[in-house]
């Protein structure tokens, strides 16, 4: 019924014209040209076949014919991501009870995976905001899943999460950002540094410190912008992800109903690491979309391309370096979706697979990127060519929710502990 209800939406949206702007691969995700050993659909039931091709249309006619326009002049575009709300990607996996489209996390991963060939920027923070309504509505009671996700799930709000600090990244459970009980409110002083949609959204899902040092002095409150105390730093420039804004998000006494605390005092810390959970799924799939787009390009341009006297595809140095870049991708999504499964199905294992996936996938899918510049030789590198643009926009990846080298923790630790 949810997916139903997903290509319900979808319909409205009409009919779409494939082009082939900037070169990418909407010919072959419409089922013309793409190697059926990368096919993504591979192992789908007919319903997630169904919502995958929405995702890719919208990611073709609504995402990528902007996607350099929305990375040189630093545009949030609202409006797309509004349009990618009726199709029912503003609360993926939020319950229907509150205007989401009550997907499983594979369904999510599959749609991220879609949608991110058509701009990673803007997929990865629709997975940020996607992340924050599902923490209202799993941990927050029904007046506050009533309030905050209608309209975070119909895009018309939208969500930062607010854990780093400027002196804890890795270590989140240091952060500093102090919220003191006053009568009926919580007052918050401090900052939080890097955060997507710092400044331009509404509702900021915040970690902070209500009790002793430690994770179990942590809590967690939605804060909503106009709140007096609330500011927002420059906006930062950045090497990608400039579809979407980042900026410091700084607390002035800033006084915050008890109402807006999200579990029991002391929870905050566990459901921000259950949170990025899946955000580490849902950014490793966005980093597949820019793989599977980057594979497709590099063989295009392999096949057109001629150095002395012969295509780059009569090269069999070229041809391993593409069957190298295809089998990553492949391994790499099989990957993603084994944890996906297994945190949906609240299995023991899921955290060491979401990291795993988190870890692997995206250092193998910036490779897959970075190599598919490098076959295109100095036109990779011109910004009329939407790879240099995939393999900037991934590369963060590897540091967000959790740097690649905290997920080597989580793995290591689960192993030994085990033994």
């Amino acid at each position: 019924m949810a997916a139903a209800r997903v290509l319900a939406r979808g319909v409205r949206l009409g009919s779409y014209s494939i082009g082939r702007s900037r070169s990418l691969i909407f010919n072959t995700v419409q089922g013309r040209g793409i190697a059926a050993c990368i096919d993504p659909s591979i192992g789908l039931t007919d319903e997630q076949k169904d919502f995958q091709k929405v995702a890719f249309d919208f990611a073709a006619n609504e995402m990528a014919p902007h996607m350099a326009e929305w990375d040189l002049k630093e545009i949030f575009p609202v409006e797309a991501m509004r349009k990618a709300a009726q199709l029912g990607f503003g609360g993926i996996y939020v319950n229907p009870d509150v205007g989401g489209s009550g997907l499983s996390r594979l369904d999510t991963s599959i749609i991220f995976e879609a949608l991110s060939t058509g701009c990673v920027s803007t997929t990865a923070y629709i997975s940020i905001h996607n992340m924050c309504a599902w923490m209202i509505d799993t941990f927050g009671n029904n007046e506050q899943r009533e309030k905050f996700c209608p309209d975070l799930c119909a895009m018309q709000k939208f969500a930062s999460y607010c854990l780093t600090e400027p002196g804890s990244g890795s270590d989140a459970a240091s952060l500093l950002t102090s919220a003191t009980l006053q009568g009926d409110h919580y007052i918050l002083n401090g900052s939080k540094a890097f955060i997507s949609g710092g400044g331009d959204t509404d509702v900021y899902v915040v970690m902070c410190r209500t009790g002793g040092k430690g994770p179990k002095g942590i809590s967690c409150l939605v804060v909503e912008k106009g709140t007096p105390g609330l500011s927002f730093g420059k906006k930062e420039k950045k090497v990608g992800w400039n579809s979407q804004p980042t900026r410091a998000v700084i607390f002035e006494d800033c006084a915050v109903p008890v109402i807006n605390r999200l579990g029991a005092e002391g929870e905050g810390f566990s459901i921000a690491m259950k949170g990025l959970n899946g955000g580490r799924i849902n950014i490793a799939s966005c980093s597949l979309g820019a793989a599977h787009a980057s594979v497709l390009l590099a063989r295009d341009h392999m096949c057109v391309r001629k150095q002395f006297g012969e295509t780059l595809s009569n090269s069999q140095f070229l041809q391993f370096k593409l069957a190298e870049m295809a089998t990553k991708l492949v391994a790499s999504r099989l990957l993603v979706r084994q944890a996906a499964v297994a945190l949906q199905e609240g299995r023991p294992e899921a955290v060491s697979l979401c990291s795993m996936a988190k870890l692997f996938v995206t250092d193998e899918c910036f490779s897959i990127c970075n190599q598919a510049l490098q076959i295109h030789g100095g036109y990779g590198y011109l910004k009329d060519y939407a790879v240099q643009q995939y393999v900037r926009d991934i590369r963060v990846h590897q540091i967000l929710e959790g740097t690649n080298e905290v997920m080597r923790m989580i793995i290591a630790r689960s192993l030994l502990t085990e033994s």
